[in-house]
């Protein structure tokens, strides 16, 4: 295996959920950029992007989201906790995706027009826009979670929080559905030691 394949397995098998984080240790505004750049390189349908990132970066956004977390505490003590949010009207992106290739001459006019009837045409479900809202912003939030442990960082993920609650407060557009918050910081717990606990590949697959 090259050095670059070996490296990647690490942080594919290295990665731990982490509860308890560092509270000295704080990731700048650049910082946490930098890893959502990393992050919206994860796969979409169609390429429409369905996610939207709310940030709590500052002491006090953090305590404004603890009690809607159920005071967990890696809400307060991780230097950043992002939501992952799920974007039912990811149809609305296509225009701003695909315009500017149509524009340098890198997609025709007909293809263009081609696929957007295909994205109008599934986007009628309003059944499909949750459901691929969901399944797409989970792809972004591995993909964070993988980025920040690339940077030596650990990360949580929690689907444990009052869901309307944090609509009501945070959301402000109705096109967004909360997934999942990442809390991401530096680990004061020794998770790496923890075994993986993960079920056998014969009870998780079927081969046909």
């Amino acid at each position: 295996m090259t050095q670059a394949t070996l490296d990647t397995m690490r942080v594919l098998t290295e990665r731990r959920s982490v509860r308890h984080y560092d509270e000295t240790f704080k990731l700048s505004k650049q910082e946490v950029e930098e890893l959502l750049e990393w992050t919206t390189a994860a796969p979409s349908a169609w390429n429409l992007q369905h996610w939207h990132f709310t940030v709590f970066h500052s002491e006090e956004a953090k305590q404004q989201l603890a009690p809607i977390a159920y005071n967990q505490p890696a809400i307060t003590s991780a230097s950043a906790v992002i939501a992952i949010l799920g974007d039912v009207q990811a149809n609305r992106n296509y225009n701003p995706v695909y315009g500017p290739a149509v524009e340098a001459g890198g997609m025709t006019e007909d293809l263009f027009d081609s696929i957007k009837a295909q994205v109008e045409g599934a986007y009628q479900s309003e059944a499909y826009g949750r459901d691929a809202a969901m399944s797409n912003a989970s792809l972004a939030a591995m993909q964070l979670m993988l980025a920040a442990e690339a940077r030596g960082l650990s990360t949580l993920a929690m689907g444990g929080f009052d869901h309307q609650r944090f609509a009501e407060t945070f959301i402000t557009e109705s096109r967004y559905v909360p997934v999942m918050l990442i809390a991401i910081g530096k680990a004061v717990e020794d998770a790496k030691k923890r075994p993986a606990l993960r079920l056998p590949i014969d009870q998780v697959s079927t081969f046909l």
